[in-house]
């Protein structure tokens, strides 16, 4: 096994270990649990976010032991280094791997619990959420600040930001971080490919555009025809997989 642990909370081992070897029956599932499983734990009277992601194929476990980090510890050192930046995310605490032979066998993301605050996908979906556009707009200027500083995070989706209103400012904090990439610059056109999987909705696009082409120069125009391009061809490409799992199935096992 390997872990780390964020300053501080080093004296949490023991209990973490323990709610470790009771993962599967304890705490308190978040959402569906069908591919990474995300639990709630109380410790010392505070809640904790536990993350196991889903085991791999045996090529993926030597890769992520070997020559890959794995995605606990990319959540992690993510995290670390967006809050470095001045970015929000939920508090890290520890990631945690364990090996045998041949290469990981579970790993594990520990954060402190946001309580009691709506995703970005809650604002979205319902079109009477008290400062809705407001709160769009902060999304689409925290996007430009990441994007300045060359952070591309690959599941910009809906749910994986956390909003919390603080001072009647709106503050974003990012989950499910283990897929980013960083750039010394990324182009206008790079950036605005970066909402490809957040939403359908024409309104909600408008104003992304809207916000983010003032804040980066541009035509609104532009900005939400390269969205609404980003996003078909993000439509196109989960249609096709669901397509060639339909036939896989078909097909005759040998």
């Amino acid at each position: 096994m390997k872990s780390f642990y964020a300053e501080g909370f080093r004296p949490l081992e023991t209990k973490i270990l323990d709610v470790l070897n009771n993962f599967k029956t304890g705490g308190i599932l978040i959402g569906p649990g069908s591919r990474n499983v995300v639990k709630i734990f109380d410790i010392n009277g505070e809640r904790f976010n536990f993350k196991s992601f889903k085991q791999h194929n045996v090529v993926n476990r030597h890769v992520y032991k070997y020559y890959r980090k794995s995605k606990a510890k990319r959540s992690f050192e993510y995290a670390q280094l967006l809050l470095s930046k001045g970015f929000q995310t939920p508090e890290p605490v520890a990631y945690i791997e364990n090996f045998d032979f041949w290469g990981v066998t579970s790993s594990y993301y520990i954060s402190r619990q946001l309580e009691d605050s709506p995703t970005l996908m809650e604002v979205i979906v319902n079109h009477s959420f008290p400062e809705r556009e407001k709160i769009i707009r902060q999304y689409a200027q925290l996007m430009f600040r990441l994007h300045e500083q060359g952070f591309e995070f690959l599941d910009n989706a809906p749910g994986n930001f956390i909003i919390k209103n603080e001072d009647n400012v709106y503050e974003f904090y990012m989950v499910d971080l283990n897929r980013m990439s960083f750039h010394g610059e990324m182009n206008l056109d790079k950036r605005l490919n970066n909402f490809a999987r957040l939403t359908s909705d024409s309104e909600v696009i408008g104003i992304i555009s809207d916000e983010y082409a003032k804040q980066a120069g541009s035509s609104a125009d532009y900005c939400f025809n390269k969205i609404t391009h980003a996003i078909n061809g993000m439509v196109r490409k989960r249609k096709m997989k669901k397509i060639l799992k339909f036939y896989k199935f078909l097909l005759p096992r040998r």
